[in-house]
């Protein structure tokens, strides 16, 4: 099973000081981070998109450009590209632009975003959100087919014959689709025969076992080799030498992300004792010691059957050292622990 992390670059108010990091200084320690994470041996990385002053990573692929100098073999993935406010061309340009910079390590994973401040930015109508996606998504993949492209929809102009470029290292560039938990995505990936990310931030992972599930009928009945139906999930978490540092770093950081989330949408309040139940060896945070952290992505594994993980470090604003050790400890503890698990069945 694949091991590794996911971030949205964070610039939260640090919970200890209350001062913001500059976009610059948080974008150049998410390269740091990635080239820490390549060297303990992690497989992948992956970079949300976002259009907010919380975070600072608007153009994942560009980042994910400047750490592929930087690695050898992790692989470097959007988590997400929000497809439906996005240009598909210039997102297979991107992206095809980096898996030649990589050789061969770029990935997209494709959803629907979770926040909306990116559909006004580009002119788009938020009440198109599902059928832009759907367009968007079925002209990626024409585009992924092959270099010349003839397309119509019903959101942008025709294209008739036209070649896009460059063509990536990898034939087919991978296409995850990243879901919240929509039933109808689930459906999607699974027809179309792409890979699902599955976040889990909330709840008990088990929960979306059935999700998972559902995935892989609607795959089978498209008629895709099961071989190729991959499930991963992404969740928040930390990881420290012991559990009680883990707690007293991570909870203040998780608290303020949480809040500032909640106070948009109507959550109740993100106190300790919501951490707390969050964390307990049921729930979907994964905060703890290498031994409690790699429990929980086992747990995962047995219910969900996935072949990848990625840990969310860090929700929120946290040092970046305690950061870098976490994803140190990542790849040392936690990910040679699961996998001899995973070898024990």
């Amino acid at each position: 099973m694949e091991i590794g992390i996911s971030s949205f670059a964070e610039t939260t108010p640090d919970p200890r000081t209350g001062a913001v990091l500059p976009h610059p200084q948080r974008l150049r320690e998410v390269v740091a981070e990635i080239e820490t994470a390549d060297r303990v041996g992690l497989d992948v990385y992956g970079l949300g998109e976002h259009h907010r002053a919380d975070y600072a990573s608007s153009a994942p692929a560009v980042v994910l450009a400047a750490a592929a100098s930087r690695t050898t073999r992790i692989r470097l993935t959007s988590a997400v590209t929000v497809l439906s406010s996005a240009d598909p061309v210039r997102v297979f340009q991107d992206f095809a632009t980096l898996d030649g910079l990589s050789n061969g390590r770029a990935e997209i994973i494709a959803g629907r975003g979770s926040f909306i401040e990116s559909f006004p930015l580009f002119g788009q109508d938020l009440d198109d959100y599902d059928e832009l996606f759907a367009e968007n998504l079925e002209l990626l993949l024409a585009i992924r087919a092959g270099e010349r492209v003839t397309w119509r929809g019903g959101h942008r102009p025709a294209i008739h014959d036209l070649g896009v470029y460059p063509r990536p290292v990898q034939d087919p560039l991978p296409v995850w689709i990243g879901v919240g938990g929509n039933p109808q995505s689930v459906v999607r990936a699974g027809t179309l025969g792409l890979p699902l990310a599955i976040a889990i931030i909330g709840g008990m992972p088990e929960q979306f076992g059935p999700l998972a599930d559902l995935y892989r009928r609607a795959g089978a009945a498209a008629g895709h080799d099961p071989a190729t139906l991959r499930v991963a999930t992404h969740s928040h978490g930390f990881v420290a030498p012991t559990e009680d540092e883990a707690v007293r770093t991570a909870f203040g950081s998780i608290q303020v992300a949480m809040n500032t989330i909640g106070r948009e949408r109507g959550w109740h309040h993100y106190s300790r004792t919501s951490f707390e139940a969050a964390r307990s060896p049921r729930g979907a945070l994964l905060v703890g010691d290498p031994e409690q952290v790699a429990a929980k992505i086992v747990h995962q594994h047995r219910h969900l059957g996935i072949d990848r993980f990625m840990l969310h470090v860090s929700v929120g604003t946290l040092p970046h050292a305690d950061v870098l050790r976490a994803v140190e400890l990542l790849g040392t503890e936690v990910a040679p622990r699961v996998r001899a698990a995973l070898d024990r069945g």
